[in-house]
């Protein structure tokens, strides 16, 4: 899919993710954005995967990232932020990519406000991961790595 010598996955992160570390650290930690980014970059390369970085605070930014990697990278990694909440333009752009798509949450939106319950990512992500902190990053490039290999 990809014209990188190596598989790449193209890392998603949405609205307020930018002030990760800084941001309610109680709930999401005090690792930051670049952190994360770094640290699946890492993990990615001992799979010799690629990743490739996007944060935008607007949805829009996002869509068009995701009908862009289309035929060019091979999985998508996404942490919406709020968006995961009402953004259906993001659930329609990954329903049409047809690489593996895991879905990405800091903290467990399921243990919080009832607003937060609901994904409209989650029907056309491949799998979630959520609540794990940080390491749900590294966590979902294995698991990336492990459906690219099948």
């Amino acid at each position: 899919m990809t014209s990188s010598p190596r598989p790449t996955i193209l890392l998603l992160s949405g609205a307020n993710l930018a002030i990760l570390g800084e941001r309610e650290p109680e709930i999401y930690g005090t690792t930051t954005l670049a952190e994360i980014v770094e640290r699946s970059r890492v993990r990615a390369s001992a799979h010799d995967l690629d990743v490739e970085h996007l944060q935008s605070n607007h949805d829009g930014d996002l869509v068009d990232a995701i009908l862009h990697a289309r035929g060019r990278v091979d999985a998508i990694i996404v942490n919406p932020g709020a968006f995961t909440h009402y953004a259906w333009s993001i659930h329609d752009a990954l329903a049409s990519f047809e690489g593996p798509v895991i879905e990405v949450h800091l903290s467990n939106p399921n243990a919080r406000e009832p607003w937060r319950h609901t994904s409209v990512v989650s029907p056309v992500a491949t799998g979630t991961i959520a609540g794990l902190g940080a390491a749900g990053y590294e966590l979902a490039v294995d698991a990336i790595a492990e459906l690219l290999d099948r």
